[in-house]
């Protein structure tokens, strides 16, 4: 059985395995050959270019196990017969321990006093803080539970937002009604049809005067002109692991907008995201080997 895999340390963990042979491709080198004959694909971390031709000749293809909670580059284009699965859970830790680090920086202005320190001056002043702070997390899935867990202890209000209410949390056709009580907006959706852009100028100006708009989903889910008119407005403050356009040009003036923090999609970059990568990869193999049900099969959007 032909595997591919995103790098020589998968194919460490699979390399007792009956029958398999691990070929690597990362995606910075040409296309490895027998793409036809791929059973298994796991891409890496970074979508390798021309996704869907790639797909169009793996008519072998039976399982694609991505190493990222989203798939929305795959799930248009899987070839009849081959079954998609997410990597769930794997980046939970990292993209909640982002999350708090960036509300924290935003809210307590680290950026601002790193500015200072390279001027050397000691420009004293009080901050905002998180205590007492009331935190709407959009997209309350496994990272959301990840971060309230790491949120426990900072005495603030956690409001649970997801696809359908649940007991204590709320669908996503309350949010109207929850903007304006929010200090801080963490944004963990996937990336479907349905929240493209669901954070446009008026998600936005729902939010409270000097809230915090918490990025760790997806670029294509911000109005990235809406946010720039708050930004420049001195309105809305915003942490954003993600953009759009991703990468940003150099010239992107949400670089010098005042108020945001950017980070170039490294929430989930971790060496805790490598190691439960590499368990979650060689775990859903011997599911697949035995023919046994797959983890976090897609069957729909998510």
């Amino acid at each position: 059985m032909r595997i591919w895999v995103p790098s020589h340390e998968v194919v460490d963990v699979l390399s007792d395995l009956p029958g398999v042979e691990c070929v690597v491709y990362d995606g910075r080198g040409p296309v490895p050959d027998g793409a036809d004959e791929v059973e298994v694909w796991v891409p890496p971390l970074v979508t390798v270019p021309d996704v869907p031709g790639l797909l169009a000749r793996m008519s072998s293809l039976r399982l694609l196990q991505t190493v990222t909670a989203g798939v929305e580059p795959y799930r248009p284009h899987m070839p009849e017969g081959a079954v998609l699965c997410n990597a769930r859970g794997v980046h939970d830790a990292g993209t909640a321990e982002w999350a708090v680090g960036a509300m924290l920086a935003v809210l307590r202005e680290f950026p601002g006093f790193v500015d200072a320190q390279r001027r050397g001056e000691w420009h004293y002043h009080h901050t905002g803080a998180l205590a007492d702070s009331t935190v709407l997390i959009v997209g309350y899935g496994s990272i959301g539970a990840a971060l309230e867990r790491r949120l426990d202890g900072f005495e603030v209000d956690v409001v649970r937002v997801a696809r359908s209410a649940r007991d204590d949390v709320h669908a996503m056709e309350e949010l109207p009604e929850l903007l304006p009580a929010a200090d801080v907006v963490v944004l963990l959706v996937p990336a479907t049809e349905a929240t493209s852009g669901m954070v446009d100028a008026a998600f936005l100006a729902g939010m409270k005067d000097g809230a915090v708009l918490v990025n760790a989903a997806r670029g294509g889910v911000v109005d990235t002109d809406a946010l720039l008119a708050e930004l420049k407005a001195g309105r809305l403050r915003a942490a954003l692991d993600v953009t759009a356009p991703e990468p940003l040009p150099a010239d992107h003036p949400l670089w010098s907008a005042p108020g945001v923090l950017i980070t170039p999609h490294v929430a989930g970059s971790t060496p805790a995201s490598v190691r439960r990568t590499l368990r979650l990869v060689r775990a859903q193999l011997l599911r697949y080997l035995a023919a046994e049900p797959l983890e976090n099969v897609i069957s729909d959007a998510y």
